[in-house]
């Protein structure tokens, strides 16, 4: 798989297809680009060049922990993978923190976007406080009970190193105070934007938005109706489409979504075709 530094972490990337506009997919939660081959695939089958990558803390990645906000300081990764591989605007999309990212790069980048495609999107206080132990605080506590050590040991970084061994190196030499520093730094961050409808971003950002963009929500705890509700009415030129309807009593229906993968392609296709019509 190959591999390039940006902004002094080694990012694994995958492209899919040869020829059409450039897509670009992020999944949700710090998984890496595996989950998201699937759909890669089915989108550069209809015409369409696909860039995956594992971003700084996922898959087989490097680690950084360090920055104001771990999504932004991947969502200018993503620019700067786009930049070193030639790539100029694209479609941008993502999932639950994929769209985040994917929603931080269009708000500050707007040149680099051609449009958004966002499903599963984050929002209500549930996701808030789940989100908040999920991504920062465990870690939090690991590093104060067992120092780097126990950091290493958890179910997260432990399959970073397996993915990648030269990521315990760097977590070690990182020392427990720098990364229970960049952990609060991060934590705080997101609780700053976690209580807006959309995890992330204010309604005025949103609204601020002028690419054209297709939300699709999710239907279970983090990810409710509500959040790419609440999206599609702020942002002014998007659509809204729908693939799982019933909600379920889970924090994350992600075995609901892979059985759907082919829904949503179709979806995206749609949009993709419409947008470059029209673009």
């Amino acid at each position: 798989m190959p591999t390039m530094q940006v902004r002094g972490v080694d990012i694994v990337y995958e492209i899919l297809g040869d020829r059409g506009s450039w897509v670009t997919i992020t999944p949700g939660g710090r998984r890496g680009m595996a989950g998201e081959v699937a759909l890669g695939t089915m989108i550069a089958e209809a015409g369409f060049r696909v860039l995956l990558h594992d971003r700084r803390n996922t898959g087989a990645a490097g680690i950084a922990i360090a920055g104001e906000s771990e999504s932004r300081q991947q969502a200018e990764d993503l620019l700067a993978l786009m930049q070193g591989l030639r790539i100029g605007p694209a479609f941008v999309a993502g999932s639950s923190s994929g769209a985040r990212m994917s929603l931080l790069l269009a708000r500050h980048h707007p040149e680099a976007v051609k449009a958004l495609m966002l499903w599963r999107i984050t929002g209500g206080p549930y996701a808030a406080k789940r989100l908040a132990w999920n991504y920062y605080e465990q870690y939090l506590e690991a590093v104060a009970a067992g120092g780097m050590q126990a950091v290493c040991e958890t179910e997260h970084f432990s399959a970073m190193i397996a993915a990648n061994p030269a990521n315990r190196d760097t977590l070690m030499h990182m020392g427990a105070e720098t990364f229970a520093a960049g952990m609060q730094s991060w934590l705080d961050s997101f609780r700053q934007g976690a209580d807006h409808p959309v995890a992330g971003l204010s309604p005025t950002e949103l609204r601020q938005m002028q690419m054209p963009a297709i939300c699709i929500p999710g239907n279970d705890r983090i990810h409710p109706a509500a959040g790419a509700q609440a999206a599609h009415r702020l942002m002014p030129f998007s659509i809204y489409r729908e693939v799982l309807t019933q909600p379920v009593d889970v924090d994350a229906d992600l075995a609901g979504w892979a059985a759907r993968t082919g829904a949503l392609a179709a979806h995206f296709i749609d949009f993709l075709r419409a947008c470059d019509r029209a673009l």
